[in-house]
């Protein structure tokens, strides 16, 4: 990977109640500290100095962007991970992938396992591999490219990078699964476009997006 240049912008919120704070994450910025002080800065640390109360609920990868929640209370945390766990959580995304995906919409069912000799990337294995399954739908076709929505049905690390590798489709500038032109983009084209949560006072069903950056 290259060195670490997290971007210095202001944070963007797109929610904050007593319980959860929800933010859109700038690609290249880590969720969580890495380890080492050079990869102290990360969204949690940023989101913790002006609420300092804010706990991890879930991640996205460093140069994901998009929708990410945080909790403001134990319980709220507790609830969200469950949520979580439970697959009650409905996710969007949206990517640029290499080449014209066909059909407009399919699913990929590959099971997933850390590539230990070569971690953190993951790769399929249907010996050991966790259940992962992603389905697509088209948007559009573009220049040699496909723009596409990928529903993740799990949560698996590195999931909607690998999957669509293995169909003949990287994701654009993706510096793990990518090779040759595909690579040669000034950033990761995946967006956490929407999520879909139960608030955890009182279980009302919410909805936030944000738009792709690119």
């Amino acid at each position: 990977m290259d060195e670490y240049a997290p971007p210095d912008e202001p944070m963007r919120i797109l929610h904050a109640d007593a319980h959860i704070l929800v933010l859109d994450k700038p690609s290249g910025l880590l969720s969580v500290p890495g380890k080492g002080e050079h990869l102290a800065d990360c969204l949690i640390a940023r989101a913790q100095r002006v609420y300092p109360e804010a706990l991890l609920v879930h991640r996205l990868d460093r140069d994901t962007s998009g929708v990410i929640v945080f909790a403001l209370t134990k319980a709220a945390q507790r609830f969200l991970s469950l949520e979580f766990e439970k697959r009650r959580v409905k996710k969007v995304y949206l990517a640029r992938l290499w080449g014209e995906l066909e059909p407009r919409t399919g699913t990929v069912d590959l099971p997933l396992i850390v590539d230990w000799p070569n971690r953190p990337l993951q790769h399929v294995n249907f010996e050991t591999g966790r259940p992962a399954v992603t389905d697509w739908r088209v948007v559009r076709h573009e220049d040699g490219t496909t723009r596409v929505r990928l529903m993740p049905k799990t949560g698996r690390s590195h999931q909607l990078r690998v999957h669509m590798k293995e169909i003949g489709h990287p994701i654009l500038g993706d510096p793990f699964y990518a090779e040759g032109p595909a690579r040669d983009f000034p950033r990761l084209m995946l967006h956490a476009e929407s999520l879909k949560i139960n608030h955890p006072d009182g279980g009302r069903g919410l909805a936030f997006s944000a738009p792709a950056p690119f």
